[in-house]
């Protein structure tokens, strides 16, 4: 595992030295290689996926042990399933509940007002599918405190100001409760078909 941690290290400084980005205080000197930073990028990759590859081989039979299990498990299958149902099917669900907020917008005249509303709106399929996600994994798991704690979140992160106009809020309203319907329905689904309790 030693080896392992020293390649993801490797892997990282030469990805760090590829972007040119700010130092973080300490220098490491190590031999650099001097072509382009594709080339460091691509040393670095090499180098976390040999970290990976070793710390496969390091775990040995358990971990394929572990792996055939999964992939057999029909209670992962299930909840694998209604895990993607519940990202993409409920942002299927957030942008149709969402149309009549996006034709306000669209019918708006050109000016801050729809510019702020348009910018507001470009965010939220992204958050969207992390939103979801996050929430249906709580939800399963078991922790409806957890996923409260997502939406409070996400309240504080992404609530729409006054600049952005009424529109961003009905969008963001309508939109995270499709969300919490699509992650809620289907987190329900899966414990019952896993045999535990709906909540």
């Amino acid at each position: 595992m030693l080896g392992a941690t020293l390649l993801v290290a490797v892997g990282s400084i030469l990805w760090h030295h590829a972007t040119g980005s700010a130092g973080l205080g300490l220098s490491i000197t190590l031999p650099m290689p001097t072509g382009a930073p594709a080339a460091s990028r691509r040393l670095g990759l090499a180098a976390f996926g040999t970290a990976a590859l070793v710390s496969v081989w390091a775990a040995g039979a358990t971990t394929a042990s572990l792996g055939v299990d999964l992939l057999l498990s029909d209670r992962v299958a299930v909840v694998s399933s209604a895990l993607l149902i519940s990202v993409f099917g409920g942002g299927v669900l957030a942008r149709s509940a969402t149309v009549p907020v996006r034709r306000e917008i669209d019918a708006l005249e050109d000016g801050p007002a729809r510019d702020a509303a348009m910018e507001f709106m470009n965010g939220g399929p992204i958050i969207g599918l992390l939103e979801r996600g996050l929430l249906f994994a709580f939800l399963v798991a078991g922790r409806p405190e957890a996923a409260a704690l997502v939406l409070a979140a996400k309240s504080l992160a992404r609530v729409p100001t006054a600049e952005h106009g009424k529109h961003a809020s009905e969008y963001f309203l309508i939109g995270t409760l499709a969300s919490v319907i699509a992650a809620l329905t289907m987190s329900m689904a899966a414990r019952s078909a896993i045999g535990l309790p709906v909540l």
